[in-house]
């Protein structure tokens, strides 16, 4: 589990104690017999008081010029026990000797260190710049930062975790389950990482100030964060621990969160949900000094592929594969769509490429002015690759019809107008021929049409041969 930790910067100040005699015990309203704490603390709430960015007072600037004069020599030991050996005098030229003396003749020992004079002792004033420009910290780690003028807020670390959703389901929106082991804090202890019945002491590496001075050569000193307790100036005794979570204040816990995923989310778009990440480690700083507040939880979305349609932002790709016939005689198409099936008409000779657009049909827009995109359709023209007979010769007939010269021929569809080289033709072809009234195929003047004249002229001479014969019938029977 990392640890959180607070970035440091100088600050610059304006007095320092070598210019003022008052005592930095009347000066933060403390007592000589003030722990390391309550000298901070009165700092502390002195410091937000009188900061010349928040109070307009003519006299709040050399007001906290004296506090933080005060506050350099009681957060210090050595100059602590200096000032409650000599007193000021501690601080001028032939003051006296001490462990914490003034080696260079009744200027601050510390005046000028890193460009940044009149302060020493360990204290960094990197917390009074976040009380007016904002903790720093890593969008995906814990923040964290000691801040005399507010409560401290110390985050959680954020968590991330991916939900794959159909193309159909981004379409329309849905909900989904997911399932994390966030730190959340400990049930035992309540955060605080302690057992029942005992408490947190003073930490003993840096005496409860939280930072630790280190002596460079030529007398200077540089200040650090204390590495065993964090910069909180407390710690944790021994067998002190909470068992639950070993002293960290949080523990794992398996949890299932329901995620609404909106229509018209893309792959590879981030939800987040406030508070859901990780709760910070409460147990590693000291009691009432911060307030917890849990990370975010982050949804990373994947949408799966469609065998039907393809997606170029809120519009949705549709290729319509249409008949050979349809494209050249036109029609009308069944085309789908997110919700269901619209029929759409095909023009007369519409080719591969040519293109329609179904307008708000598309994708659910998350952005500007909302709305939906537009479903494209793009005609792709099957053309066969083998053709039976029939078609071939319906095929070659439009080519002939066409006045195609390039197409080729092995059917022998006779174009001739000779009616006896239509006469064996096959009946495809007839039929052919006769819709297109073919020249070979029109109605000629037969030999039965001439019979009716030599009919005529039998018929005109028989009557007189029915004569002659009633003739003789008559004569026999006179005689």
């Amino acid at each position: 589990m990392s640890k959180s930790h607070v970035a440091r910067r100088p600050f610059h100040a304006t007095n320092s104690l070598s210019s003022s005699n008052k005592d930095p015990y009347k000066v933060l309203g403390v007592e000589k017999s003030a722990s390391a704490s309550e000298i901070k603390k009165a700092y502390y709430g002195l410091a937000k008081k009188f900061h010349p960015d928040t109070n307009k007072d003519p006299t709040a600037k050399d007001r906290f010029a004296e506090i933080q004069s005060a506050y350099e020599v009681l957060s210090d030991p050595k100059k602590k026990e200096q000032y409650d050996q000599f007193g000021a005098a501690g601080f001028h030229p032939g003051g006296g000797p001490s462990p914490g003396g003034d080696p260079f003749g009744g200027a601050n020992p510390f005046a000028g260190f890193g460009g940044h004079p009149g302060f020493g002792g360990g204290f960094n004033f990197e917390d009074i710049f976040s009380a007016f420009g904002g903790a720093r910290g890593n969008p995906f780690g814990r923040q964290s930062g000691r801040n005399p003028f507010h409560q401290e807020i110390l985050v959680g670390d954020n968590i991330e975790v991916q939900a794959h959703i159909s193309f159909m389901e981004a379409a329309q929106g849905t909900r989904k389950k997911v399932t994390i082991s966030p730190y959340v804090t400990c049930g035992t202890c309540s955060g605080n990482g302690l057992k029942v019945g005992t408490q947190r002491s003073s930490c003993k590496v840096c005496g409860g100030t939280g930072t630790r001075v280190h002596f460079a050569q030529g007398g200077f000193q540089m200040a650090s964060t204390c590495g065993a307790c964090g910069g909180t100036g407390s710690t944790i005794p021994r067998g002190s621990e909470c068992r639950t979570c070993s002293g960290d204040g949080v523990v794992r816990q398996r949890q299932t969160i329901n995620v609404d995923i909106p229509a018209g989310v893309e792959d590879g778009m981030r939800l987040r949900i406030d508070g859901a990440g990780d709760a910070p480690p409460t147990g590693q700083v000291a009691d009432g000094e911060v307030r917890a507040k849990r990370g975010d939880l982050y949804v990373f979305i994947r949408v799966a592929s469609d065998p039907k349609f393809r997606r170029a932002g809120s519009d949705i790709l549709y290729t319509a594969t249409i008949p050979l016939t349809t494209a050249i005689l036109g029609g009308e198409v069944a085309i789908p769509t997110l919700t269901g099936e619209v029929h759409v008409k095909v023009a007369t000779g519409t080719n591969t490429g040519d293109r329609i657009t179904l307008s708000g049909m598309g994708m659910k827009k998350l952005s500007g002015r909302g709305g939906y995109g537009d479903l494209k359709v793009e005609y792709k023209v099957n053309m066969p690759k083998y053709l039976s007979g029939n078609q071939r010769v319906l095929a070659e007939m439009l080519a002939d019809e066409m006045s195609d010269k390039t197409a080729k021929r092995i059917m022998n569809v006779s174009i001739s107008d000779d009616p006896a080289a239509h006469k064996n033709e096959g009946w495809m072809k007839s039929i052919w021929h006769t819709l297109t009234n073919h020249p070979a195929h029109q109605k000629q003047p037969s030999d039965s049409e001439n019979k009716p004249d030599s009919d005529n002229k039998d018929s005109s001479s028989t009557p007189p041969k029915e004569e002659n014969n009633q003739k003789k019938e008559s004569g026999s029977g006179s005689a």
